[in-house]
């Protein structure tokens, strides 16, 4: 049966498989799938050298109102994955920074997505699942060139015609 799915579908079986994993493994840590996206997504802002993150920048990245991103920053820090203070720089602005807590998790994530991983790729050989990485790599790079989410110089050559969603 698994040789007639299509190859949309198969990506999103295991895609899907892929976050109900994790998700069993995220609520042991009492974090919802999008608590961690804006987790993430102010932990990237953080690597890339933001001076300050605040609630604005979460709410475009994640496109999210006001009063939706007030509450996941709510629970956020309710739960100390977050500190929050006034910005230096503009008082009506909430700084928002990462707190050990979230860094320790970080770590436990990346070994949970690993042992997921390592899940789903019971029976391939070490050989086999390098080229898994090399073969979706190349797959991620087209899709960003193709949809204009990669690099400066790949969005200026974007040669598809309609996003489909990505």
């Amino acid at each position: 049966m698994e040789h007639e799915l299509p190859y949309g579908l198969r990506f999103s079986l295991l895609s899907r498989f892929f976050k109900k994993r994790l998700n069993e493994q995220l609520m042991e840590k009492e974090l919802t799938g999008v608590q961690l996206t804006v987790l993430k997504e102010l932990e990237r802002l953080e690597d890339s050298g933001a001076a300050e993150v605040n609630q604005r920048d979460l709410e475009n990245i994640s496109h999210v109102t006001h009063p939706t991103m007030t509450e996941i920053l709510k629970r956020l820090e309710r739960k100390e994955f977050i500190s929050c203070r006034r910005s230096s720089t503009d008082r009506r602005h909430k700084c928002i920074s990462t707190t050990e807590k979230a860094r320790q998790l970080r770590q436990e994530l990346s070994e949970m997505d690993e042992a997921v991983l390592s899940e789903l790729s019971q029976g391939l050989s070490r050989r086999q699942v390098e080229q898994l990485w090399e073969i979706t790599d190349v797959m991620l790079h087209n899709a960003f060139k193709c949809y204009g989410k990669g690099s400066e110089e790949q969005s200026d050559k974007n040669t598809c015609k309609e996003p489909a969603g990505i």
